[in-house]
């Protein structure tokens, strides 16, 4: 397949406000052959999905201003942004959060510290649901007259 006819490299939005591990996230998945773009707090994080459409967010939930429980809600809430995949990432892994975190909307929950190999495993295991959902979804939609 030439360069011209070669399907893009999904983008991944990732939300997080510590520097460091967001410089981490991102060089990794972009060594894993993904798109990045980057957000440090959930306000950002709703502008650049809005924007971008990517197709899927990373989203650290304690984030200054408005977490990342309150982003994932609005993105799925939003019909331009409820149908994107979201994994939490959190460095809390208490009892009830990965519950607490698939009610506020989040696809998948990933406990900081993580291995790098984990997480883009994750990630790419929620494209392919994301994809299968995104199809059901259509398929279900009435016809518009």
């Amino acid at each position: 397949m030439d360069a011209q006819h070669q399907p893009t490299q999904p983008l991944v939005l990732v939300v997080e406000d510590y520097a460091d591990a967001r410089e981490m996230f991102v060089e990794y998945l972009q060594y894993s052959g993904f798109r990045v773009a980057q957000a440090h707090n959930g306000l950002e994080a709703l502008e650049r999905a809005f924007d971008l459409r990517p197709d899927l967010v990373l989203m650290d939930l304690a984030l200054p201003g408005m977490d990342g429980w309150e982003a994932t809600r609005r993105l799925k809430d939003d019909e331009r942004t409820s149908h994107i995949p979201v994994i939490a990432v959190t460095g809390h892994a208490l009892a009830g959060h990965a519950e607490a975190a698939r009610r506020a909307g989040c696809d998948g929950f990933i406990t900081k510290p993580c291995l790098p190999d984990a997480l883009v495993a994750e990630v790419r295991r929620m494209l392919v649901v994301g994809r299968s959902n995104a199809a059901a979804a259509l398929e279900r939609k009435p016809p518009q007259a």
